[in-house]
């Protein structure tokens, strides 16, 4: 249980949950657009490409839209999280977003690499010698079962090609 004035505060739900709806109709609104792009009326083969995604499109923005009026309209100002678990969510969605994002630059297996070692060695506090056999480990198993058994070609970085794997 934690206590002090600062521990209880966070966003509520109806932000969380309006944030959220305005994220997914944002989404709406881009899958719109490309469609415009991509041309939604019939062509002599028939439906162009936009055709279907512009409505799917329209439908994500439609139900967006009733989702918000509904969620402000109800009296859910409870809170959704404190600061400090929020900080805890991000400290995990952070690196993943960036080993996700570094992963067509430095290839699967560096990234992995890095990925597992951080969060073993930041996270779960295991010693050095755990974090460099898993970390190293985890990726030379996963080569030799997908590239090497199934004959599976995984991302590969500058390393990887060096090193002709």
């Amino acid at each position: 249980m934690t206590t002090g004035s600062s521990s209880n505060t966070g966003p509520t739900h109806k932000l969380v949950e309006a944030g959220v709806t305005l994220l997914i109709a944002l989404f709406g609104v881009i899958v719109i657009a490309g469609s415009l792009k991509a041309g939604i009326n019939w062509g002599a083969e028939g439906p162009r490409a936009g055709f279907f995604p512009f409505y799917i499109g329209l439908f994500i923005v439609a139900s967006s839209g009733i989702n918000l009026w509904h969620g402000l309209r109800e009296d859910n100002d409870g809170l959704f999280a404190e600061w400090g678990q929020l900080r805890q969510v991000l400290s995990v969605v952070i690196p993943t977003g960036i080993y996700v994002g570094s992963m067509p630059f430095i290839g699967l297996y560096v990234a992995s690499t890095i990925f597992i070692a951080w969060f073993m060695r930041w996270l779960g506090k295991y010693n050095w010698i755990t974090v460099l056999a898993v970390a190293l480990g985890m990726p030379l198993v996963t080569y030799l079962i997908f590239e090497r058994w199934f004959m599976v070609p995984l991302p590969k970085g500058p390393l990887e090609e060096w090193l002709d794997l």
